[in-house]
């Protein structure tokens, strides 16, 4: 179970492809823990901008910064390579999910409605294609959202790490 894996206080910064887990890890360690969750897809796009738009590296640190000194025990999760690495400034854990490609296609297509990045289900859905085509990339890419990012990071992280190359960790 997730409360005999991580200890308070906790730090923890989880990363990886969109549908690898991230944000399911992160709310289950929140809730059992009782500690804050920050998902940085909330402070890495412009509010309502269509077609969306990153915000500026620096506000998005900032506002990072800011969480990590007002919470004393956080789990951070995202996808951006440039914005983990400012949490990573304060970590105490790292936590790669690495499940495969195709399981992280299958658990997109199975997610629950995000409410706070889309505005209906219908929404989210409308979105699907294009998410999937996306994670499919994911080795393939060069950018703050590839595996090469992601693998960099988790490398060059001197402190506690850990990678999961399964979902089952969640049993």
């Amino acid at each position: 179970s997730l409360t005999s894996l991580f200890q308070k206080p906790m730090k923890i910064v989880i990363f990886g492809n969109s549908g690898s887990g991230k944000s399911t890890m992160a709310r289950q360690l929140s809730e059992v823990q009782g500690c804050a969750h920050l998902d940085l897809d909330v402070l890495a796009w412009e509010p309502d901008v269509v077609p969306p738009q990153r915000r500026a590296f620096e506000s998005s640190a900032s506002d990072i910064r800011a969480f990590m000194h007002r919470e004393p025990h956080w789990v951070i999760e995202g996808c951006y390579a440039d914005l983990l690495a400012v949490a990573l400034e304060q970590a105490g854990e790292l936590v790669f999910l690495n499940p495969g490609v195709e399981t992280c296609v299958a658990n997109a297509r199975n997610r629950p409605w995000e409410p706070h990045k889309y505005s209906s289900p219908a929404a989210q859905d409308k979105n699907l294609t294009m998410l999937v085509d996306w994670i499919r990339a994911y080795d393939q890419r060069e950018d703050e959202f590839s595996y090469r990012a992601h693998r960099h990071l988790f490398d060059a992280f001197k402190g506690k790490k850990r990678e999961f190359t399964s979902n089952a960790r969640h049993d």
